[in-house]
């Protein structure tokens, strides 16, 4: 599990602290007792080799990764090519379809966002199989915390895009005159209705980094991958 030499640059002192070796002896513990871990090792940091820190545009933050059998690969709200999309991420598709007319794709997967800069960062990076939130609560979210502290601090002009309490919260912290902050629901089923659907964040995303001088994201996915 090697970190992407920008993200390790800045991350390296929190591999000695006490919580990472909390954390890295529950994981080896979890693996010894013959449990599944979600996704598997050497996809666990795949949004910070996919999104190096100085091309970070826009962070989407989640939660933790799906804990179904072949889903998680380390993009938050992405899973494999093959695999069923969820429902969440259907309601992302239908509100980028709705915002730009871009066609709805018949794959989750992620990883063009991901190489144009948008970290798509959950705020645990693992999970057993078949219990869901069942890292939580064990480091992830301290180490995270400093993953949005240094894209606070380091980067100019990033979107953060918060949906639902959990990400709001997460990410109450950041400074709003150097970064766009889109805040509205989660795009679960549960919400979606609630102000997701129509909150216009994919259009007011590449509105503001064209307005700072950089390239906006397209948010089109190849149909097939």
């Amino acid at each position: 599990m090697q970190l992407e030499p920008s993200w390790l640059a800045q991350l390296e002192e929190e591999f000695s602290l006490p919580y990472m070796a909390q954390l890295r002896s529950f994981l080896q513990a979890e693996k010894r007792a013959g449990k599944r871990v979600f996704p598997p090792g050497e996809e666990i940091f795949a949004a910070f080799a996919h999104t190096p820190l100085q091309r970070v545009k826009v962070v989407i933050l989640g939660q933790d990764p799906y804990h179904g059998e072949g889903q998680a690969h380390g993009l938050c709200f992405s899973v494999r090519p093959g695999v069923k999309v969820p429902p969440s991420l259907q309601n992302i598709y239908r509100e980028i379809h709705d915002e730009l007319g871009h066609p709805m794709p018949h794959h989750g997967d992620l990883t063009a966002w991901a190489d144009q800069g948008v970290l798509l960062l959950n705020s645990v990076l693992s999970v057993e199989c078949g219990r869901a939130a069942s890292h939580q609560g064990k480091g992830w979210e301290t180490f995270t915390d400093r993953v949005i502290d240094v894209v606070n601090r380091e980067c100019e002009a990033v979107v953060f895009m918060l949906w639902g309490s959990y990400a709001q919260r997460k990410g109450a912290l950041i400074d709003r005159r150097r970064h766009c902050v889109l805040a509205a629901p989660h795009p679960s089923p549960l919400s979606a209705h609630r102000g997701f659907f129509g909150c216009g964040h994919f259009v007011a995303a590449n509105e503001y980094l064209l307005s700072r001088g950089r390239e906006a994201i397209d948010w089109r996915l190849p149909q097939a991958v």
